[in-house]
């Protein structure tokens, strides 16, 4: 990922990290979850066309400002068909269950889908698909080069949790190490939450993967 450029925003409660990616010239770009509270990364973009917003899954830790972004810059959504119903559905996405933190959360369904080996291509460059379900049935990772965005699949010195509906410690287990164990040692992992790993780092030291 020479051309483009990485940048985080942690956002909410939950301190979900979104990410913005920009190409070269740093006047186009998309995103990926665009979480709670996204004041800070709606300022940052008021001068960026965005192509898209990609959701990993759609919890509403990762959602909450798909609405207005959408609008905002009239870009389309991605998102796995296993969660085609969530993001109109506040039940679903988990805002009914952490009502305390705002109001349920219901916007239009996603334009697009993405699926297992799909080639999605954003800033002129291609992202492959990996459909990495466990957290969620619908959750996907994003791989160009050496970056890889897995949304709440592994973190690091940790994994995604599996109590949520729809979750599953046998699919998430088998997405590890099925699909991102098998991925170079040093691609970078961005996740949904905390800082940044590596895939040898967590192959490595990772207690909960053995």
């Amino acid at each position: 990922m020479t051309t483009l450029k990485i940048e985080t925003f942690t956002l909410g409660p939950f301190q979900t990290n979104a990410y913005l990616i920009t190409d070269s010239e740093g006047t186009k770009g998309f995103i990926i979850d665009p979480g709670m509270n996204p004041k800070s990364l709606i300022k940052r973009i008021e001068h960026i066309d965005i192509e898209a917003i990609v959701l990993t899954h759609a919890h509403l830790d990762h959602i909450a400002g798909v609405d207005e972004i959408r609008k905002l810059k009239g870009c389309p959504v991605y998102l796995h068909d296993a969660e085609a119903e969530w993001l109109t559905d506040p039940e679903l996405n988990g805002s009914l269950r952490w009502s305390d933190l705002g109001p349920p959360i219901s916007t239009d369904p996603a334009e697009y889908a993405l699926d297992e080996g799909q080639k999605l291509v954003l800033l002129g460059e291609t992202f492959r698909v990996m459909h990495t379900p466990g957290h969620s049935p619908g959750s996907c990772s994003l791989l160009h080069g050496k970056h890889l965005f897995g949304g709440d699949v592994l973190f690091r010195m940790s994994v995604g949790r599996t109590d949520l509906p729809g979750g599953s410690e046998r699919e998430l287990y088998n997405s590890i190490r099925g699909k991102l164990f098998t991925l170079p040692d040093d691609v970078t992992v961005y996740p949904g939450h905390g800082p940044r790993t590596t895939i040898k780092s967590e192959k490595d030291n990772n207690p909960y993967i053995r």
